[in-house]
């Protein structure tokens, strides 16, 4: 299953617990593809370091690494027409669409709000852990 996780999923995902976490984890184990695009990639990277300086315990440069390694990476793509009432977030629903992927995780209300666009579900992380994951 190809998944895009929106910046909020991602950088929860790595500085905390909790259902992100889950999720990465599971992208770790080949459960699921992480699916970015470049300029995904680089708002991963610009928050987390933002991040970092909070928690300078937590170390980025590692899952980033990881992330630029392993997830399936797809051109920068751009949507006819806005989609999302934040525009910035139609970069997440642009790679999909890229991708052929059928979910968004997504924790930011503009973005759930567009769930069902071209078939792509957006989904928060705890109803994707729950509908898609097995518990273990």
């Amino acid at each position: 299953m190809r998944v895009i996780l929106d910046t909020n999923v991602f950088i929860s995902g790595v500085f905390f617990s909790g259902p992100p976490s889950k999720i990465l984890e599971a992208w770790k184990n080949r459960a699921i593809k992480l699916v970015i695009s470049p300029s995904i990639f680089e708002e991963y990277r610009r928050v987390a370091g933002e991040l970092s300086k909070q928690f300078p315990s937590v170390e980025i440069s590692s899952i980033l690494e990881l992330v630029a390694i392993n997830a399936d990476m797809v051109p920068d793509t751009t949507l006819p027409t806005p989609v999302c009432t934040d525009s910035d977030d139609d970069k997440f629903l642009a790679c999909a669409v890229t991708a052929k992927a059928r979910i968004v995780c997504s924790g930011d209300k503009a973005l759930l709000n567009t769930s069902g666009y071209r078939n792509i579900q957006v989904l928060t992380p705890t109803v994707f852990w729950k509908n898609h994951m097995k518990e273990s």
